[in-house]
């Protein structure tokens, strides 16, 4: 008989980190408490905001639990949800038949790299949540999720943001693994750090060398992972979350947020590297130009 842990311990041919055997780990760690109702709450109003939303087909990649793919089959979208875990994706498969009854919702067992043969498209709008950041190579999964996009087509795409990551490490007093950059996760057993935590500075330099617009930018939960204490009553909640609205996209503080939230644009015409922006994405609210 095969082991059940066995499996914890062990990457994917592409050196990716996947979810069998944890599903119930990840549903309590990341979403089981403030942080979760944090990160849906600010998508509930950033998503809209953020992207131009007309009931488009959507292509779910890495769609884990659910959570994000029934947020858009709530508001009418089609749903195409890929995930290479088979018990994640069970799990979703349960949350979104009880939203949608089956109508306009499909399931992919897949990973990321076999989306170009099971899923196309072309997409007019992709959303790609928490997923770069557990694959061994972020930078190629990017290009893949740009191949499957439409001349027009959006890709939401949030990474966890190692800037964060360090920044939070020096706050618990890991002085040493901060000034190592020792950051990275192992992709061992039960634990869950992210095996690849990217920068902002990586995802504009891919999404130029890619010929993406970077049409916007969030930081999701700039202040709840540096509090000592998580908030102890529903006023405290309030206040965090107004807290957590108001500065999202508000400069400097959008860049200490556990997330990164993008819109990535692909142009309708080709894009030449003699045209690439130099400077910063548009429509961003409250910031001085990125370097």
């Amino acid at each position: 008989m095969t082991d059940p842990s066995s499996s914890l311990s062990a990457l994917s041919d592409h050196g990716d980190r996947h979810f069998d055997g944890l599903a119930d780990k990840f549903a309590a760690s990341l979403y089981g408490g403030i942080r979760g109702e944090l990160r849906l709450a600010l998508l509930d109003r950033l998503l809209p905001e953020m992207l131009d939303l007309r009931s488009q087909p959507l292509l779910d990649v890495g769609g884990g639990l659910g959570q994000l793919a029934a947020w858009f089959a709530r508001r009418g979208h089609p749903v195409t949800l890929a995930e290479p875990s088979a018990e994640m994706l069970e799990r979703a498969r349960e949350a979104l038949l009880e939203i949608s009854a089956g109508r306009g919702v499909s399931f992919i067992p897949a990973t990321l790299q076999a989306l170009p043969e099971r899923a196309p498209g072309p997409w007019s709008l992709i959303a790609c949540h928490a997923v770069l950041e557990w694959l061994g190579d972020p930078r190629a999964a990017l290009a893949i999720l740009a191949g499957l996009l439409a001349p027009g087509g959006q890709l939401s795409l949030m990474v966890f943001n190692r800037d964060a990551l360090r920044f939070s490490n020096v706050a618990k007093g890991n002085l040493q693994k901060a000034l190592d950059d020792r950051l990275e996760g192992k992709g061992l057993g039960k634990r869950l750090t992210p095996i690849s935590p990217l920068t902002h500075a990586q995802i504009m330099a891919w999404s130029a060398e890619l010929g993406l617009d970077v049409r916007g930018v969030a930081g999701v939960r700039v202040f709840h992972d540096y509090l000592r204490s998580p908030p102890q009553s529903d006023a405290e909640r309030e206040r965090l979350f107004a807290l957590e609205w108001q500065y999202c996209r508000a400069d400097p503080h959008w860049r200490l947020g556990r997330y990164l939230l993008y819109t990535l644009v692909r142009p309708d015409a080709p894009v030449s590297s003699a045209s690439l922006p130099a400077s910063s994405p548009t429509s961003l609210q409250n910031q001085e130009p990125l370097p």
